[in-house]
């Protein structure tokens, strides 16, 4: 059940993102637009209620719950910004906007971008924990939560592994071409 749910809500995540930028961009819908927008986080409050409500049901945490946290961890951390991308490059191409901002190429730009995003990879990690802790704590067996423990210990490859991208550009920064080049 709670892959559907996950699946779902991935799903709920990107028609209302769509709908709520039509509306806003293409059909002059404004107010329906903000409400569509800001219903986006009830979709993770859903995902959390199903794993807790699956697990209090007698499933055993696992791989899937897991799955969930992760999911909502990363809403909170990146969330904002995919929303803010996609009104950029929807008002851009259906607007007539400005083209949306691109991230620096070379220099140490560049280099603290990719810390910057390293370390909210890094929060969405830690957030990750702090999911399943309160999820272990609502389901009131905490004991119960091994496999779930594991999953999180075999996702911080995640952070491990995106740490190549901001040390690579410290060690060897991409020089900026000159202007008028």
């Amino acid at each position: 059940m709670i892959v559907a749910v996950i699946i779902a809500c991935e799903i709920g995540f990107w028609i209302l993102l769509g709908l709520g930028l039509a509306c806003r961009y293409l059909w002059n819908r404004r107010a329906l637009s903000t409400a569509l927008l800001v219903s986006v986080p009830l979709l993770d409050v859903i995902l959390l209620a199903a794993a807790v409500i699956d697990m209090r049901g007698g499933a055993p945490a696992d791989f899937k719950h897991g799955l969930a946290a992760a999911y909502l961890a990363y809403s909170i951390v990146f969330g904002h910004s995919t929303l803010k991308w996609a009104d950029a490059k929807f008002h851009h191409r259906y607007a007539g906007g400005p083209p949306p901002p691109r991230p620096p190429e070379a220099g140490s730009a560049r280099t603290r971008s990719e810390w910057i995003f390293w370390l909210r990879i890094v929060l969405a990690y830690g957030i990750a924990w702090a999911v399943v802790l309160v999820m272990g704590w609502l389901v009131g067996k905490p004991g119960s939560m091994g496999e779930l423990y594991m999953f999180l210990g075999q996702a911080a490859k995640v952070p491990l592994i995106a740490l190549i991208w901001p040390v690579s550009y410290t060690l060897w920064p991409k020089k900026e071409e000159p202007a008028g080049s």
